[in-house]
């Protein structure tokens, strides 16, 4: 049983290991000997019933499995950790969220690569499945395909659409007695009615269009609605071409190179995407070892290009109708002069080739370059004597009603219950900038969801264009509140400026400038205290190895220094 597929380019992994045990295990889960000679496909299937975004995907594996069959391909289901940030993020005040990146990754190396598969089609869904499936992809470097799962259908409250950006900010403000338009009730009834991701250009969906810029999926796959006929096809489409891909050698690294992190940025931009894909794409890019600097490709490509589209939370666009208007593939259209086009993506031909029959189906919504929503950079990466190393800055639309330069005085926060009372009791006043600290990777841990709940508060209390929020945790794709900066580093946890920040400081904020500065001696600011080693969220058990082990925002939070293996 050593006979290569004849199809093949490169003897498939999956024969070295043909070992007469491993044949006999095979043989009884029903595989031929035809079957022992093909290629070996991994289905990643991140299906829980805990969360809806996952609910639906047990039925796009069956149709990924059929395809891989029928062009020829032995597919293997495997299972990994399903984190969906609304319902594991209930723990350890949302600590689980991030660090389940990571163990998407791992789960995927302990059984893909321990098996020596040959390729994987990976189901990717919630914020963090599809980062966690392209950190694998380049670790293990085997040719792999994302499958995009696609998008939740939202609801309707008295002739009011409504989604979960309605009943997050929502229930923050109810929280405060300050009630919204609808009651709580009917919107938590109505605002989710599928399976699927949130809706809007939150985390996941912005992270489904990076997959396509990137070239990782079959080319108009995101968004979608899922359990549309478009999702299912483009599933059929990657069962078919992943086992193409594998006779090929069509791998990850040299499909995301630095071209194509390049373009990735550009398409978060253009979307005003979610924040978080910034340490996504650089951990990615950890993972398969490339020289890309994802935040000083941010700033460099961030000022050339402009928001060309206003999806909720931006604007008021819904993701349906940036889909029905041509998507990911028509933004890309639109971006191309200026993408590297010479990129290859997942169908074997370049991103040029690839969108030389691409459409804009409407152009109001996906703008052309010389008529965008708004000038850019949707999103900016700061530094200053508050930020030596980066912190994050997310505009959306540049309509002049949210303020890019600020200079206030310091409210400093150790956690977010202090921050929500002292909201509570109208103690933030106009001119003060909230910072909320011990919030980042080691000192969260993982960076948990506080800060996006101080944030809507913030809002809440009408005060989002009166203050400003700085933090060194991350925040949910929905947030877009005010000026608000994010996972400013280094942390306080590690001795970042910010841990010595105290109340009445004056800081300044210029997005202009991309400055972020504490106006403090630095000779003083070195006399303060350390930050003590006591965290607000214990960690133990899983939550103990990521505040140990994980690596610095440059990285991308990777819990590893160096990427660990894969093929060359």
């Amino acid at each position: 049983m050593t006979a290569p597929d004849p199809q093949s380019q490169r003897p498939l992994r999956s024969l070295a290991a043909n070992s007469p045990v491993r044949q006999a295990h095979w043989r009884a889960l029903g595989l031929t000997d035809a079957d022992l000679l093909k290629p070996k496909i991994a289905v990643v299937n991140s299906s829980s019933e805990l969360a809806v975004c996952f609910a639906h995907l047990d039925g796009v594996a069956k149709v990924v499995k059929d395809a891989i069959r029928a062009a020829g391909g032995v597919p293997f289901e495997v299972r990994t950790t399903a984190p969906s940030d609304f319902i594991t993020g209930a723990g350890r005040q949302g600590s689980y969220i991030l660090a389940a990146r990571d163990l998407v990754t791992n789960d995927i190396e302990a059984q893909v690569e321990a098996a020596m598969l040959d390729g994987m089609v990976c189901l990717t869904s919630c914020d963090k499945t599809p980062p966690g499936h392209l950190m694998a992809a380049m670790r293990l470097n085997i040719p792999t395909l994302l499958v995009i799962g696609g998008y939740q259908a939202s609801g309707m409250v008295d002739g009011d659409p409504v989604d979960i950006e309605d009943l997050f900010s929502g229930g923050v403000g109810a929280s405060l007695g300050k009630p919204g338009k609808h009651a709580m009730e009917d919107v938590t009834r109505n605002a989710i009615r599928g399976p699927g991701v949130c809706a809007g250009m939150a985390t996941a969906n912005t992270m489904h269009c990076v997959v396509e810029a990137l070239g990782m999926c079959i080319a108009g796959s995101a968004p979608v609605r899922a359990n549309s006929e478009k999702m299912f096809d483009a599933a059929r489409a990657a069962g078919a071409r992943i086992v193409e891909m594998v006779r090929e050698d069509l791998t990850p690294r040299r499909i995301m190179t630095p071209g194509a992190f390049y373009n990735a940025a550009a398409m978060v931009l253009a979307v005003s995407g979610s924040i978080n894909a910034i340490k996504h794409l650089q951990a990615t890019a950890t993972e398969g070892g490339v020289d890309a600097d994802l935040f000083a490709i941010w700033d460099e490509v961030g000022r050339k290009v402009p928001t060309l589209a206003a999806v909720r939370p931006n604007g008021p666009v819904r993701i349906e109708g940036f889909e029905d208007a041509g998507g990911a593939r028509a933004m890309l259209k639109q971006l191309e002069p200026l993408l590297d086009r010479e990129v290859l993506v997942a169908s074997g031909r370049t991103m040029g080739e690839d969108l030389a029959d691409a459409t804009i189906v409407d152009a109001e919504i996906i703008r052309p370059l010389d008529r965008p929503v708004s000038d850019g950079p949707s999103i900016a990466i700061l530094k200053g004597s508050l930020a030596p190393e980066s912190a994050v800055v997310k505009l959306g639309i540049r309509d002049g009603t949210r303020p890019e330069a600020f200079e206030g005085t310091a409210r400093v926060f150790e956690d977010t219950a202090s921050a929500m009372k002292a909201i509570a009791a109208g103690e933030l006043q106009k001119g003060d900038v909230l910072v909320l600290r011990g919030q980042g990777l080691k000192g969260g841990p993982a960076m948990g969801g506080g800060a996006s709940i101080v944030l809507f508060a913030i809002d809440a209390a009408g005060l989002a264009r009166d203050v400003a929020f700085i933090t060194d945790g991350q925040l949910s794709g929905l947030c877009l509140k005010g000026l608000t900066i994010a996972e400013v580093a280094p942390e306080a946890a590690v001795g970042g400026p910010i841990a010595r920040v105290r109340d009445g400081d004056r800081i300044e904020i210029d997005v202009a400038a991309r400055r972020l500065d504490l106006a403090v001696a630095a000779d003083e600011l070195a006399r303060r205290p350390a930050p003590g080693n006591a965290f607000p969220v214990p960690a133990d058990g899983w939550l103990g190895i990521y505040r140990r082990d994980v690596q610095p925002m440059a990285t991308g939070a990777v819990l590893l220094d160096l990427p660990v293996g894969g093929r060359d």
